[in-house]
């Protein structure tokens, strides 16, 4: 993930994800400032600085959403430990300790060594890089275990995640306006993580059709010389009905240099001349520096970032994980805010 800088901006409210009915809402008529004698509301606060408390939100969340894991893998084997009659630190010795086989030759610890950074002898670090290594094959081991009985459980969790409330307007959409799932994407077409996981959005738009509509912001960072122009241009395009065209097309060349901007905008038959004067005048620079300020007022700690239904998604992201997330929002039976049990 690329990173941004930090910078604070604030987002229109033109849309936002669909409500959480899992967990209660806040109270927004509690006064939680007073300043001078004035006595301002949760509400008041959010009204202003909407992207501010996402993020104070988020990372609560975050925090929860870690805390019920630990406590269902723990769970989890309090139970399995039950089922076999025996306690939980014997059921890991049976089904852990025993996985992890033997320990590792002096060859492979040799090899090891020489990948670290000390200056003590192997003789002096052998045994606590036989301890390191055992750690990690336990650690390994039990998540492994863990996961086999997570499978075979039935896990609801009913912890709603915050969403985002996020302006649409002006900023061109694919698919149907009035989609049950709507993506939005924060990216820089310069960053190679942006790049890389193009094709998993395109494949989703393609697997889900008519079910997602999937919005692309811009967020050119400072360190790619040409992501702010190359953004100005799809803009450019979009102002000649050829937005997603261009966008796709810069995708596939990942040529952004303005000459090769103006060449592609001829190659989809576009208006050359009104092109040129677009690109050339910077009349959509200030729409996409509002778009990075909202970027980076959400806390989004690099590009790409992923908002589906105003959820955010964190960590690294995968045609798999962005798959999930519109399947839990497109999931009728489960409550809403209830999410399949994930790390």
């Amino acid at each position: 993930m690329t990173k941004l800088l930090p910078i604070m901006g604030l987002i229109a409210s033109t849309w936002c994800g669909a409500a959480n009915a899992a967990e209660p809402a806040p109270d927004t008529n509690a006064v939680v400032l007073i300043v001078n004698g004035t006595k301002l509301t949760l509400g008041e606060i959010e009204s202003q600085h909407p992207a501010g408390m996402f993020q104070a939100r988020n990372t609560f969340y975050e925090a929860k959403k870690k805390a019920v894991n630990d406590y269902i893998d723990e769970y989890l084997l309090e139970q399995q430990a039950a089922k076999e009659h025996v306690t939980k630190q014997e059921l890991l010795v049976r089904h852990v300790d025993s996985a992890i086989g033997k320990d590792p030759s002096d060859e492979a610890l040799r090899v090891y060594y020489e990948g670290i950074d000390t200056p003590e002898p192997f003789e002096a670090v052998r045994d606590k890089i036989m301890d390191t290594l055992r750690q990690r094959r336990i650690a390994k081991a039990k998540a492994a275990y863990v996961e086999s009985l997570r499978k075979e459980a039935s896990i609801t969790v009913q912890l709603a995640p915050p969403r985002a409330t996020i302006s649409l307007k002006d900023v061109p959409l694919r698919g149907q306006v009035d989609a049950p799932v709507v993506l939005v994407e924060y990216a820089d077409y310069e960053c190679p993580y942006c790049q890389q996981i193009q094709p998993a959005v395109d494949k989703l738009v393609a697997d889900y059709g008519g079910k997602i509509a999937i919005a692309f912001k811009d967020v050119p960072l400072p360190m790619h010389p040409h992501a702010q122009k190359a953004a100005e241009a799809a803009h450019c395009a979009g102002a000649q009905g050829k937005y997603w065209e261009y966008h796709d097309l810069l995708f596939a060349t990942k040529q952004y240099e303005p000459p090769k901007l103006k060449e592609d905008a001829r190659a989809l038959k576009l208006d050359g001349e009104a092109f040129d004067k677009c690109l050339d005048g910077g009349q959509n620079a200030e729409f996409v520096h509002t778009q990075l300020n909202e970027a980076q007022g959400l806390g989004l700690p690099g590009t790409p970032g992923f908002f589906v239904n105003g959820r955010y998604l964190t960590g690294t992201i995968s045609y798999d994980i962005l798959r999930q997330a519109v399947e839990d929002e497109l999931r009728p039976a489960m409550p809403a805010g209830a999410q399949r049990a994930a790390r």
